[in-house]
């Protein structure tokens, strides 16, 4: 299992634009990839609906977990998007 923590850039937090691109990015990833804020349940990263219900904001630590083939490639992935301000990203 490969696990990251991150703070979340964008300024709107992990809502509307950012979840999309973010749950889009997760359901490509090799390996399969959970994402919880710190003292928080773990959700799939790749349905929109469960990263809305995190209620994540911009500058919360949350932390990527994936399992499978890809792991920390995966985790990397991600965990670089969310360090990214997705409500400015083309």
């Amino acid at each position: 299992m490969a696990e990251r923590t991150v703070k979340i850039a964008s300024s709107s937090g992990l809502h509307a634009r950012p979840a999309s691109i973010f749950a889009k990015a997760a359901g490509e990833q090799p390996a399969t990839v959970t994402i919880e804020k710190v003292g928080g349940n773990a959700v799939q990263a790749s349905s929109i609906l469960m990263l809305m219900t995190l209620g994540a904001g911009h500058g919360d630590e949350v932390v990527l977990r994936a399992e499978g083939d890809g792991a920390e490639e995966s985790v990397n992935a991600l965990g670089d998007l969310l360090e990214k301000d997705l409500d400015k990203e083309e």
